[in-house]
């Protein structure tokens, strides 16, 4: 069985490198997304340990489809009966990108009109309620290529079940964990994030060098399929629950200027169960300052769409090349959308990165020494 994991771009070869160091198979990774091999216990382990991918989909076909007929026969040659039950939901969604099919709403009459015909015939029944659990069926037709999938996940992945609250411009849960693998966070490590909003880098950063999974506090949609056997989750949340580093030596700084994300900040890593591992304060970035012997430097400062908060960012942003000096064994790992962040940072970075926080194009900025 195939499965593809949808990622923010620019994460692409971190997400198939975790997949490949958590040992699964056929790793292949396209632009936005990592296919796999697998069976339905890679299902539910992708679904819990994957820290940087969107979400965790089943490939049921791939083909071209240059015209309805041609959708059509693709997705009426799929065996619906194997996911989809007498009594399923299953509603269709998809998007279309520089194909002959572009309109979306066609493919998705044109998509579950074949769904239908298959499980008809399958079934011997002229109608579905579909009262029962949700199977999620999405398509993507690029350069006339159809992919369809379920989608095993449900919520994305990003939704770790830490973050119900969050500050007014939070990073994504999956993002930070991308910038977290990039900086080498290790058991051992000290980590700061100086502008921690909710604590995502923070609790990111723990939850890795403990090797919690990021999903063991949620559920997932294939949980509720009756094609999904019941034990599978219980044994991979088990297997995961052994695997964490409850002696890991790593500690983290969060600081922020507002008490409000101060507050949010010992919520959210408490309900991550890794409050032990974070020191959280009040403190405004002009006066940090890290007397340790190494530390990993991970924020995400303030940008300001309006004009009065673009100029503040920006002076803060000088008050930031100043206080993160180099020093041995000190990196920073700083994420911006400003484009001329470096001029007014006052330091050329050692190593750069472009990378998507939701849709607002981004460049992570990589300082080692």
């Amino acid at each position: 069985m195939m499965m593809v994991i949808p990622t923010l771009f620019g994460l692409e070869g971190i997400v198939a490198d975790e997949l490949r160091w958590k040992g699964f198979q056929g790793v292949v990774a396209e632009n936005g997304r990592v296919f796999f091999d697998g069976d339905f216990h890679d299902v539910a382990k992708a679904n819990i340990q994957v820290r940087c991918g969107e979400r965790v989909q089943i490939v049921l076909n791939r083909f071209r489809a240059e015209s309805f007929e041609a959708l059509f026969q693709g997705v009426k040659a799929i065996d619906w009966k194997e996911f989809i039950g007498r009594d399923n939901a299953f509603p269709v969604k998809g998007w279309s990108l520089n194909s002959k099919l572009h309109s979306v709403p066609d493919c998705q009459k044109i998509v579950k009109k074949a769904i239908v015909e298959k499980l008809k015939e399958a079934y011997g029944q002229s109608w579905f309620e579909e009262t029962g659990s949700l199977v999620q069926v999405q398509f993507s037709i690029l350069k006339d290529e159809a992919l369809i999938v379920l989608d095993t996940s449900g919520q994305g992945l990003h939704k770790r079940g830490y973050r119900q609250n969050s500050n007014m411009a939070p990073i994504r849960e999956t993002l930070a964990a991308g910038i977290v693998e990039l900086a080498r966070v290790h058991p051992d490590s000290i980590v700061c994030d100086p502008f921690c909003g909710s604590g995502t880098f923070a609790i990111e950063s723990a939850m890795k060098a403990m090797n919690i999974a990021p999903g063991l506090l949620r559920r997932f949609a294939c949980e509720q399929w009756d094609s999904f056997p019941n034990h599978i989750f219980a044994q991979q949340r088990e297997l995961a629950r052994d695997q964490i580093k409850k002696d890991a030596d790593f500690q983290a700084f969060a600081y922020d200027v507002d008490e409000h994300c101060v507050s949010l900040t010992k919520e959210n890593a408490k309900k991550a169960r890794v409050a032990s591992k974070i020191r959280v304060e009040k403190r405004d970035v002009r006066h940090y300052a890290m007397g340790t012997e190494k530390a990993v430097v991970l924020c995400n400062p303030p940008y300001g769409e309006r004009m009065f908060e673009r100029k503040e960012a920006e002076t803060l942003y000088g008050v930031m090349g100043v206080v993160f000096a180099p020093k041995p064994r000190h990196s920073y790992y700083i994420i911006t959308p400003h484009e001329n962040f470096e001029v007014l940072f006052g330091r050329k970075a050692d190593k750069k990165r472009k990378l998507y926080n939701g849709m607002i194009k981004c460049d992570l900025y990589m300082y080692f020494r």
